[in-house]
């Protein structure tokens, strides 16, 4: 076969986007336990939180599971009208609502991400690809909403001449949900990164760190996951 043939399909390969946080940690080790062969895909597009890529890439060195972090910040000035991208932006400090952390969505972001995805899957013969939409994130980011998922799911199967499956276990999910799911595989979950500043220890008072926290009581469970018990300070 010359090297410009196309790569049979495999449905039991999976391409998950993996951010480092709690959602995409989940389903990593969701695809795992399926027994499915996983290639991790994360994403450097010029995030404040890049150490979320520095969690991604520690925990897929721990598994043994191929892991590749694709620079995209070029499209940075396509992307930075959100305080997730443009650090003179001031970070949202409220509860994980849309009229709080309207601030935070970057413009097509999934869509931007899947595409990349699913090119990778259909590079690789990966009959699938799963990222971590939820339902938490339904009324905030336009594109984790069911209908963009749906017809994302429906471009990935007529894009290319080898279709693709677009799979988000938790769209109907809250993020407790996932968590208790989670904690049920007897996932640790120090191995994740949820806050959206970028500094060392999480700020706990970003609308990213609360929803994180609100999960945790909601499972009646201590978050293991350091705080910066400054989180007001310059460090």
């Amino acid at each position: 076969m010359s090297s410009n043939s196309p790569v049979a399909t495999d449905n039991a390969t999976t391409v998950v986007i993996y951010s480092g946080g709690m959602d995409s940690y989940t389903v990593l080790h969701r695809a795992l336990r399926e027994g499915l062969t996983v290639h991790a895909l994360s994403f450097d597009y010029g995030q404040r939180h890049t150490r979320e890529l520095d969690t991604a890439r520690q925990v897929c060195s721990t598994l043994g599971v191929p892991h590749q972090v694709v620079d995209i910040r070029a499209i940075h000035g396509l992307i930075d009208n959100s305080a997730l991208t443009n650090s003179e932006q001031p970070m949202p400090q409220a509860d994980y609502a849309a009229d709080n952390l309207r601030a935070t969505v970057v413009p097509n972001r999934n869509m931007i991400l899947l595409s990349l995805a699913i090119a990778k899957a259909v590079n690789i013969g990966a009959g699938r690809v799963d990222y971590g939409a939820h339902g938490g994130d339904h009324v905030l980011y336009p594109d984790c909403r069911p209908e963009f998922v749906e017809a994302m799911n429906h471009v990935a199967g007529i894009a290319n001449f080898e279709p693709v499956t677009l799979h988000a276990p938790y769209l109907s999910s809250s993020k407790a949900d996932i968590l208790r799911e989670g904690l049920a595989m007897g996932l640790d979950y120090r191995h994740t990164w949820t806050c959206y500043q970028g500094r060392e220890l999480a700020c706990g008072v970003c609308g990213s760190c609360r929803e994180r926290l609100e999960a945790f009581a909601a499972n009646d469970v201590t978050d293991p996951l350091a705080y910066d018990p400054d989180p007001a300070g310059e460090r």
